[in-house]
């Protein structure tokens, strides 16, 4: 299967034209207009810093329903003792810096690039892209940040400083968008971490359908907050 290779044109290959690992199309650039179409298109990029901007569309591809949302009995426990303050898009640039100073097993490095950080802020500007912060009294501990579309929210990456903290983080925003309505959690790839949560694999088709049916739905503007105490 060929790799497609993009030009300043804002338009991508159908991304049933993916080859096996994914790996759809190459070069391009991070500009927000691109970002969101790849968004609405179920793909999005993932490369190395020193490789040209890749393009991907997995299938399978790994999803969570928010109302399938499943939380672990001993993190659940460790949410009723509500060891965390969470909020919602008040620290967006510390959550994304987090992001990409974690060490990942089997990554050498980081693939959130100083280009990925100011093409995620600028969606960030544009009220798109949102984070979610656990704090311990004023100390920045774990967070997430995805892109949220319709009723859809594509997940990109959390970090944690102390045991949880993500988790948290995650579990709350789960919650929060299926109270607003937002019930399509894209998590990209599979891994055991959001196994447990509930997330699965879908093949790719029935993943674009129900994408199409979510990014039908008004898109709910940033900046976010929490509906309550959290």
């Amino acid at each position: 299967m060929p790799v497609f290779r993009l030009d300043e044109r804002l338009v991508f290959p159908p991304p049933r034209l993916a080859d096996a690992s994914g790996l759809l199309a190459v070069g391009g650039d991070l500009r927000p207009e691109r970002l969101l179409l790849a968004y609405r298109q179920g793909i999005f990029p993932w490369y190395n810093p020193g490789q040209p901007i890749l393009w991907h569309s997995p299938d399978p591809r790994m999803v969570l329903r928010a109302e399938e949302l499943r939380i672990p009995r001993s993190l659940a426990k460790t949410i009723r003792r509500a060891p965390f303050r969470l909020t919602m898009d008040t620290a967006f640039s510390r959550v994304i810096e987090g992001c990409a100073a974690t060490q990942r097993t089997g990554q050498p490095g980081t693939w959130i690039t100083s280009a990925m950080k100011d093409a995620y802020s600028a969606l960030h500007r544009q009220g798109v892209a949102h984070s979610v912060e656990a704090w311990s009294e004023d100390a920045l501990v774990g967070g997430l940040y995805g892109v949220s579309l319709g009723a859809a929210f594509f997940g990109e990456s959390m970090f944690t400083r102390v045991p949880d903290a993500s988790k948290v983080a995650f579990v709350a925003l789960a919650q929060q968008l299926l109270r607003w309505g937002i019930t399509l959690i894209d998590c990209q790839v599979y891994t055991e971490h959001l196994a447990r949560f509930g997330a699965a694999e879908w093949p790719r088709r029935q993943f674009l359908t129900a994408l199409r049916k979510a990014i039908a739905k008004l898109t709910r503007p940033g900046p976010w907050s929490f509906d309550g105490p959290e």
